[in-house]
């Protein structure tokens, strides 16, 4: 069975750009080319990746597993290059909404203090697993632990949880709130990477829910008044916002912050990416 890297990028291309007309653009060559290397890789791996309609072309069930390895593989082609090139070693760091809050410049400065050869890129990708699963990184911080067995994780430290709340909304002159205060409002989470759902409330006394899938549109509505939020305590170091006030929930628990990494694949400064930032979360 022979695949080839042409082949990986063509799928990529095709499902990012949404069909072959504009993936054969992105590759630069025809979309007859498109077709034809789709086939073969479909014929090398003997089962079909794609559905095909007049209106959209979307990923089988194989698909979408041969599209994650994919991108992966690709990123991992990417690094080689990258670091065969360049000199010198890279650590990605993934994240969702908010980095390390309040810890994330000493990191950065005490990383670049103590690991010179070592890059350290911060990047944020709204996905479960910051990043993780698509390549964009090679550790990311997540607040809820990874539930895919390709990842390991270790806890580096604990936030507290913050309600976010309009700047004139009756909460936010209070100095801290409890979960039956916002019981009658409507929440907005994010359930792809949030570590707030309805669950947090006791049945018959759970708030309603909006969804969104982006801190910058999540304080902008709470900013208005129509909505409300919770969050881990980095974010409110990370995008303070006027007109937002947040205040924490006392009668919660705290949220892990954990630092993820493929299981069978750690990068070689995983550990001390994790000495280090459960150092700066105790306080050393």
């Amino acid at each position: 069975m022979d695949v080839e890297l042409r082949q990986l990028r063509c799928l990529v291309a095709i499902v990012d750009e949404g069909g072959f007309t504009d993936a054969a653009i992105a590759l630069g060559v025809s979309q007859a080319a498109v077709s034809r290397t789709l086939a073969s890789l479909e014929r090398a791996l003997g089962v079909r990746l794609l559905r095909r309609t007049s209106r959209e072309v979307t990923p089988t069930g194989a698909g979408l597993r041969v599209l994650a390895h994919a991108r992966r593989v690709l990123g991992e082609v990417d690094d080689l290059v990258r670091e065969a090139t360049s000199g010198h070693e890279r650590l990605r760091i993934g994240y969702a909404w908010a980095a390390l809050g309040r810890h994330t410049s000493a990191f950065q400065r005490r990383w670049a203090a103590a690991h010179a050869g070592t890059d350290l890129q911060l990047v944020r990708v709204n996905s479960p697993t910051a990043g993780l699963a698509e390549g964009a990184c090679d550790l990311s911080v997540v607040r809820r632990p990874p539930d895919d067995r390709r990842f390991d994780s270790a806890l580096v430290g604990l936030e507290r949880r913050l309600c976010a709340v309009a700047g004139d909304d009756p909460l936010a002159r209070r100095r801290s709130v409890r979960l039956a205060d916002l019981a009658g409002r409507t929440l907005l989470v994010d359930r792809r990477t949030g570590t707030t759902t309805a669950e947090l409330w006791p049945p018959g006394a759970r708030p309603a829910t909006e969804e969104t899938h982006d801190v910058d549109d999540w304080l902008t509505v709470i900013a208005t008044g129509r909505c409300v939020g919770m969050t881990a305590e980095a974010t409110a170091h990370q995008y303070p916002r006027p007109g937002v006030v947040y205040r924490p929930v006392r009668d919660t628990e705290p949220i892990a912050v954990r630092l993820a990494w493929w299981r069978d694949d750690p990068h070689p400064a995983t550990q001390a990416a994790v000495e280090l930032l459960t150092a700066l979360y105790r306080g050393d």
